[in-house]
């Protein structure tokens, strides 16, 4: 019977696990991302994404099916996903002095909209919100905050993430020892201002580079 116990306890904790790491984009999404090196076209195609999944929301919100609600539930937490993948992409353009100008109008226009629909959805308090409230407020908190970034000034914005950088830099040294520190400086130091700098790339973690198809 412990055995048993055990054994079922072991195979919820895998499907738990599996569910967490469920991926937010579909294959045919991740290819389309590796294709979209551009910062603007790369914006515009997490922009289509977002409005997949809010149109895929509303699509179950308009069935009254039992065990929507993981569905449902799923679907905003994968937008939500998107939002913050929207951000990560901005952010890496404009440390990199690269222009979004394109790209963050768009959003800008289009998470006015979806902040809209998923206030909507809250406000008319579906009979299983219990169930998916809490990716919910997530959602539109973090809608709320991504429109603030594309609203704001480029040139202020790039400026407080190269603040921010220069203050998580500070706080790693802090926490290193003495020697290291010193031993990175004299690294740096070695390496000259001749060296070029590897050129940057809107490749996400664990992507990796593709020959380009032929024209």
């Amino acid at each position: 019977m412990k055995l048993a116990a055990v054994s079922l306890l072991l195979a919820s904790c895998g499907c738990v696990c599996l569910a967490q790491d469920r991926d937010f984009l579909t294959a045919n999404e991740v290819e389309q991302v590796r294709e979209a090196q551009d910062a603007n076209d790369r914006l515009l195609l997490y922009v289509h994404f977002a409005k997949q999944r809010m149109d895929l929301l509303e699509q179950y919100l308009a069935k009254d099916k039992p065990g929507r609600s993981i569905f449902i539930h799923n679907t905003i937490e994968d937008y939500s996903k998107i939002i913050e993948a929207i951000d990560s992409v901005s952010d890496d353009a404009l440390r990199h002095n690269r222009p979004v100008d394109k790209g963050m109008t768009a959003v800008a226009a289009a998470e006015k909209h979806f902040l809209a629909r998923l206030q909507k959805i809250e406000e008319s308090s579906p009979r299983d919100l219990d169930r998916y409230k809490f990716v919910l407020e997530d959602a539109i908190n973090t809608t709320s905050d991504s429109r603030d970034l594309s609203m704001e000034d480029s040139g202020k914005r790039t400026g407080e993430l190269k603040t921010e950088d220069a203050k998580e830099k500070q706080e790693r040294d802090a926490m290193m020892p003495s020697k290291e520190v010193a031993d990175r400086k004299k690294a740096s130091d070695q390496q000259g201002p001749q060296q070029q700098k590897k050129t940057p790339t809107l490749y996400r973690p664990g992507e990796k580079h593709t020959d380009q198809p032929q024209q």
